[in-house]
């Protein structure tokens, strides 16, 4: 049985248990928002996660790093690196993208060394390799839907499926050109397919199959955004509208079939826009769990597209959006190593949090309080174990000198805490240079 099909039954499933003691929520409240379909909890029957994660609605806000090998770059010991750089810098979920090399076997070793959700795009193996032969249309229909089941035999605890990827939604990209065309690869494999073979997406076609193999092994569908914008003139595009309102659709077919299912989302969105395309996303789906690319709000700025993407996904996350994608400096430029896998991870974070605190999630703003109490009091050993980034702040620390109580090397002896009282501050709460 799925979460799911367990939440309807009224059980009380230990992945369950362990995500309403992290999220701070009585057990009973949460099987309810499970059973809904407004919170999934990714994991596989077939293997006991050791850090299960609950997302959706009321949760706290969670965030995906995407790592994997491509075609010039197969290096596994660099895969473990970066599955090891994200876990350090506080990921949510793994996702194994990896499109060059031995796919099983680069998953299976991933996946063994992942304790948090660990998911994939099984069309990348399905394609792989007509992709090298420069066939795609040699790919049977039935190929997608054994590599689906396959991978989640092996233990995966949800995949990307780009079920609205449609003929009839494709067609609209005829009636109305992009600028930046189709920027998912499962899309546009998809999507090339149909178009040399003259037939309809497999996954669509065969979607009741598809929910098969996910309710036998508990595998959480990510009903994918083949068609997201990938400018900001893409967006809102009747290609992106018309993929959302077929995947609507599914959404309501997974529930049925006791399947637990999120939607993602886009992509590059104007800033003005986000909150509008975060709101939409979530009314026509009745409140699934929604997971965003970002989104990134401007397309100008390679080498620092995590931080695009951190203002667009705090924006996101504020209107309403249940998960954040990580997106790393080397976005646009090449495939990234740890250290930029690092970074995405710790900006998607920071952008998951404040909404967080917009939305008033138990605990969020308390953090920043606790941070500000320390601030305040000059305690730097508290300030160093609160921040969401430890060991850049332990590197500054030991760069720049701030000892409990002193003051940093911005003020010096200027510093506020140090030469007077704010008014309405009682006698010897400041001015003192004592930690406090």
């Amino acid at each position: 049985m799925t979460q799911w099909e367990r939440a309807h039954a009224g059980e009380l499933t230990d992945e369950l248990r362990a995500v309403a003691s992290a999220e701070g929520m009585e057990p009973e409240v949460l099987r309810q928002k499970v059973a809904s379909g407004r919170v999934v909890i990714p994991a596989n029957a077939r293997r006991s996660l050791a850090s299960p994660r609950g997302i959706g609605e009321g949760l706290r806000t969670k965030t995906n790093a995407n790592i994997g090998t491509s075609g010039p770059v197969v290096d596994l010991a660099q895969e473990r690196a970066k599955l090891q750089a994200a876990l350090a810098a506080g990921v949510d979920t793994v996702m194994d993208l990896s499109t060059g090399g031995d796919l099983p076997a680069i998953r299976r070793e991933l996946r063994e060394a992942c304790p948090v959700p660990f998911g994939t795009v099984p069309v990348y193996e399905a394609f792989a390799e007509a992709v090298a032969a420069h066939d795609v249309a040699a790919v049977e229909p039935g190929r997608i839907l054994e590599v689906v089941e396959e991978q989640a035999r092996d233990g995966v605890d949800f995949v990307t499926v780009h079920v609205g990827v449609t003929k009839g939604v494709v067609a609209e990209l005829r009636r109305r050109p992009r600028l930046c065309g189709v920027v998912s690869r499962g899309g546009m494999l998809l999507g090339e397919w149909m178009r040399r073979r003259g037939e309809e997406n497999p996954l669509y076609e065969r979607y009741d199959d598809l929910l098969d193999i996910a309710r036998a092994y508990d595998v959480t569908l990510s009903l994918g955004d083949g068609l997201r914008p990938g400018s900001l003139a893409d967006a809102g595009d009747p290609a992106q509208v018309g993929e959302l309102v077929v995947i609507a659709d599914l959404v309501r077919r997974a529930r049925q079939a006791g399947v637990q299912v999120m939607v993602e989302g886009p992509g590059h969105v104007p800033l003005n826009e986000v909150e509008a395309q975060v709101r939409t996303a979530k009314t026509l789906t009745d409140g699934a769990p929604l997971y965003l690319l970002g989104p990134l709000v401007t397309d100008v700025a390679p080498g620092y597209d995590h931080i695009t993407a951190a203002i667009g996904g705090a924006l996101a996350a504020a209107a309403g959006a249940d998960y954040l994608c990580y997106v790393t400096p080397s976005e646009h430029l090449g495939l990234p190593g740890p250290e930029e896998v690092r970074a995405g991870v710790v900006a998607a974070r920071i952008a998951a949090h404040a909404g967080d605190v917009a939305k008033g999630i138990k605990g969020a703003r308390r953090w920043d309080d606790e941070m500000s109490s320390c601030r305040r009091q000059l305690d730097w050993d508290g300030m160093t174990r609160l921040a969401i980034d430890r060991e850049l702040v332990e590197r500054y620390r030991r760069e720049h000198g701030p000892l409990a109580g002193s003051p940093c090397t911005m003020c010096g002896e200027f510093c506020v805490y140090r030469v007077g009282r704010s008014p309405g501050e009682a006698e010897g709460t400041a001015g003192s240079g004592r930690a406090g």
